[in-house]
């Protein structure tokens, strides 16, 4: 069993949708294809929804009939055939009658998930109706009837093993399955959703859930690369990486694979393999167990961080200090990314201010509290670098004209984090390009 997924983009345009129908039969594996929705539609979707929620039913309406205009467009440059077109017009009508039914009714949460949902359901419908157009033997496999999360918006991956067994065994005749990515049903039976990059999630529980021997996420780039190439002009595509590499890269801010993708496939071991929609011949990327080699591999930065800085002189040799100041963070559900301390001061940063303004009057009687907002954490990520000759002094060598407050290191076999001034990110990352990788 194989798991392939198909991000916006990749789906995003007819011939992009023609050409993800030739790679998902170049072999006779059974696999499981996940798509995400068309490039631009989960964006319109969370317009409608917030003009909904604010009252604005006109804008909401305007937008709504902008994406129709698109969808509409669409089909008639994907399909040949009168049939196949009429299809499609109706697959869409059921959807988008349902975003002007939500018109005239109050919003709500559970209906904000519900217009999200569209997108997915659309892209997939869309693309069966094209593959029955091919004559690709293939059976849609609804996401709603086997992929679930809790109570506490965890995914029930026993749940989904036995719902998903089920269904394959149904299907036993169908060689290609495609399904939804990004959404979900939750504890209460509601349209859910995984959040953004929610597809890359679905696709890495598919193949945890099915003992796939491979999840190929696919994109618009040739695998993960050392560095960002949106900002740094060379950069170069990673061969191999384990998953706690990549885990560290994705959540520092490499955008090719969202965080949450690592961990299912990691439980089951199964290998993920990042690939290039427009270039299907690249190598791409290999994540396995095995980082494959040593040192530096990539670097990868996080925007939009704050530092709390909490200086006290009663910290000093103060029992439970650090506890408290922790479970006001607890409290407030937010995550800390980096940790710094002396023995009269703990820094600390976050990637949220929902609750900023809550967590520093709570932390006020521990000490003075400094904060300094638009931070940015650049992660260096490799097998063992902390035991590599050198990386240390190449690494701060080469940030000489960077002033950098922060420094995390030796908490991890495979990452060092500096916190730097935002406005430095574009010059960090470009000077560590040069001095670690020679590029």
């Amino acid at each position: 069993m194989k798991i392939m997924k198909f991000g916006g983009t990749s789906v995003g345009k007819p011939e992009r949708m023609k050409e993800v129908a030739q790679l998902i039969t170049k072999d006779d594996t059974r696999k499981i294809v996940v798509l995400s929705a068309l490039s631009g539609t989960t964006n319109a979707l969370v317009s409608i929804s917030n003009y909904l929620s604010q009252g604005d039913r006109s804008a909401a309406k305007l937008t709504i009939e902008q994406l129709h205009n698109h969808y509409h467009q669409f089909i008639e440059t994907l399909f040949s055939k009168a049939e196949s077109k009429a299809k499609a017009v109706e697959v869409i009508a059921e959807h988008f009658e349902f975003l002007h039914i939500i018109l005239r009714i109050s919003f709500s949460e559970a209906l904000n998930k519900d217009i999200l949902a569209q997108g997915e359901l659309m892209s997939t419908k869309l693309f069966s109706v094209y593959l029955e157009e091919a004559g690709i033997n293939h059976e849609l496999l609804p996401a709603l009837e086997f992929m679930t999360i809790d109570a506490n918006e965890e995914p029930q991956l026993g749940a989904i093993k036995v719902k998903l067994a089920q269904l394959l065994k149904k299907h036993a005749d169908k060689n290609i399955l495609v399904t939804q990515g990004y959404i979900c049903r939750n504890a209460r039976g509601e349209v859910d959703n995984l959040k953004r990059g929610g597809s890359d999630y679905t696709a890495s529980l598919i193949a945890a859930a099915s003992n796939a021997t491979v999840c190929e996420i696919w994109t618009d780039i040739d695998g993960m690369h050392n560095n960002d190439p949106r900002i740094v002009a060379k950069t170069m595509a990673i061969e191999q990486l384990s998953f706690d590499e990549a885990a560290e890269l994705a959540y520092f801010g490499a955008k090719i694979l969202h965080p949450t993708c690592i961990w299912p496939a990691q439980q089951e071991n199964v290998p993920v393999r990042l690939l290039n929609t427009m270039q299907p011949d690249a190598m791409g990327t290999v994540i396995t167990k095995e980082a494959g080699s040593v040192g530096v591999k990539a670097v990868a930065a996080k925007d939009g961080i704050i530092a709390i800085k909490i200086k006290s002189s009663r910290m000093l040799l103060a029992y439970g200090f650090l506890r408290k100041v922790f479970e006001v963070f607890e409290k407030y559900k937010t995550s800390i990314d980096m940790i710094t301390t002396s023995e009269v001061a703990v820094s600390v940063t976050i990637d949220s201010d929902q609750f900023l303004s809550q967590i520093v009057k709570e932390l006020e009687p521990f000490g003075s509290v400094d904060i300094e907002k638009e931070q940015t954490i650049v992660s260096i990520v490799g097998n063992e670098i902390a035991q590599t000759d050198q990386v240390l002094q190449k690494l701060f060598e080469s940030l000489k004209a960077v002033p950098v407050t922060m420094v995390s290191y030796g908490g991890s076999a495979h990452n060092i984090s500096l916190l730097v001034p935002g406005v430095y990110k574009i010059q960090t990352l470009q000077l560590l390009n040069s001095g670690l990788f020679g590029l």
